[in-house]
């Protein structure tokens, strides 16, 4: 077996406040591999966003420790991309600009890196708005662009934090199908934080469900589906789909 790209070991993380302290995280431990796609659902409140700002380093554990190919996280030379819930696509710049804007801050525009761009806009179907602003995209055009940009930078390991909150009902369908897509098309590594069951189900190949605050893993859920070429929309739609959804359900109010 392929050794994991990230190890979390035993980590716990707490809040200190005037107030006093806060456990948010109690022992979290798992493995993610190359190539795979794991998604966290759990209570809101519970610290799934906190986790993510610990992997991309803006919080540091209070125990515990956190390996990206077997270096400690401040160590490894490990790639992060973060996808947040809203684009921050800059109006006063082109979608292409924007596009560029990961590789212009680390210096790295090369006439490779913007070959690479080029192809990915083509490859999903933005080419045709390089020029335009993003006020002149969709809300779900604008997610597949921040999506681009952020793949722009080739990360090892993709952070999704509820990225398609606040687009409505159907535009949601439809971006996570596009997104989860790219994602596997890419053969990205990545980590989604959601309160949508169907989302998680849909998109990944392990939902880690949180307990309430302090958050550990309750439990982990292996998620397959017997088709070919999966996409979130297909496995909507295939017979195994409701039989997940109510296991995490169910897991998620085991405690209500």
């Amino acid at each position: 077996m392929n050794q994991p790209l990230l190890k979390v070991q035993d980590v716990s993380y707490t809040y200190h406040t005037k107030a006093g302290e806060t456990p948010a995280l109690s022992h979290i431990s798992f493995s993610v591999f190359p190539g795979e796609f794991v998604a966290i659902v759990g209570p809101s409140g519970c610290g799934k966003s906190t986790f993510l700002d610990m992997l991309c380093g803006l919080l540091k554990p209070s125990s515990g420790e956190l390996l990206l190919n077997e270096k400690p996280l401040a160590e490894s030379a490990t790639n992060i991309g973060y996808m947040l819930q809203k684009d921050h696509l800059f109006e006063w710049r082109t979608i292409y600009s924007n596009m560029l804007l990961g590789l212009e801050i680390q210096k790295r525009i090369t006439p490779k890196s913007k070959e690479r761009v080029d192809n990915l806009l083509e490859n999903y179907g933005l080419d045709k708005f390089k020029g335009s602003r993003p006020s002149q995209l969709s809300g779900g055009m604008r997610q597949r662009a921040a999506l681009i940009r952020t793949l722009a930078l080739e990360p090892d390991l993709l952070l999704l934090d509820e990225p398609f909150s606040a687009l409505d009902y159907q535009t949601r369908l439809s971006v996570s199908d596009d997104i989860g897509t790219i994602i596997r098309q890419e053969g990205k590594t990545a980590i989604l934080v959601t309160h949508d069951i169907s989302e998680a189900v849909s998109m990944a190949d392990r939902v880690l469900v949180f307990s309430k605050r302090p958050a550990t893993v309750q439990k982990i859920i292996p998620v397959e589906f017997e088709m070919e070429n999966r996409t979130p929309m297909a496995c909507r739609n295939a017979p195994e789909f409701k039989k997940y959804f109510n296991e995490i359900w169910k897991e998620l109010n085991l405690h209500v």
